[in-house]
């Protein structure tokens, strides 16, 4: 069992450290914090940079401390209060499945960690090393609660700001030849350039949110 749970923080948390990392400072192949921003605004998570970095510290912080089996019960909020805003956002609407992009990997990544708190870090871990180990069904209980306050925070300020005025349109250019037709042509506007580049940019960051 000491082994078990040792594997098992390592494993997840270890991920969820990749992965908020990836977001913040582009590490392990990943985007990095103006990318992870564009693809938070597209989802609706306004201001996108704000709650990129919120997501990402919640990550690589919450998954550093399982990993170490550190502040278990506050490490599991974290990490839940992430993978239910990426459920709401993301995943709900596509069913539980993951091969439809459902939020079936959200929820047993919800599940160890909630696990995890209730039965404790075990020996091998730094809450047992320095006699803080907190475990049980009300620590649980209290990692849970963390984590939908804090889906529920994220939602609602995301609902709160106004959404970005949408890209001018395109300007066609007439010109007149010389037989006296009129011709017109579309030239590419620098906000045509960037709304081609942020969506490039969400589609390749789309990943585990």
């Amino acid at each position: 069992m000491k082994i078990g749970r040792l594997l098992l923080r390592l494993t997840v948390g270890g991920f969820f450290f990749g992965h908020g990392t990836q977001k913040l400072f582009g590490w392990f192949g990943g985007h990095g914090i103006d990318a992870t921003s564009n693809m938070f605004d597209s989802l609706g998570m306004r201001p996108g940079r704000r709650n990129a970095i919120a997501a990402g510290t919640a990550e690589a912080a919450g998954g550093a401390a399982l990993a170490a089996g550190l502040a278990t019960p506050l490490a599991a909020g974290a990490i839940t209060s992430v993978m239910l805003t990426a459920i709401n956002r993301v995943h709900l609407k596509n069913g539980p499945w993951v091969a439809n992009g459902g939020y079936e990997y959200n929820a047993v990544l919800i599940a160890a960690a909630l696990a995890l708190t209730e039965v404790g870090p075990g020996e091998l871990s730094l809450d047992h090393a320095m006699g803080n180990e907190r475990s049980g069904p009300g620590w649980t209980l209290a990692a849970a609660a963390i984590g939908v306050a804090g889906a529920v925070g994220a939602h609602q300020l995301a609902v709160r700001q106004p959404a970005p005025p949408p890209p001018p349109e395109p300007e066609a250019e007439a010109a007149t030849s010389g037989d006296g037709s009129a011709a017109s042509a579309t030239a590419d506007t620098p906000a045509d350039a960037s709304a081609d580049a942020t969506a490039e940019q969400t589609n390749e960051a789309a990943t585990t949110t």
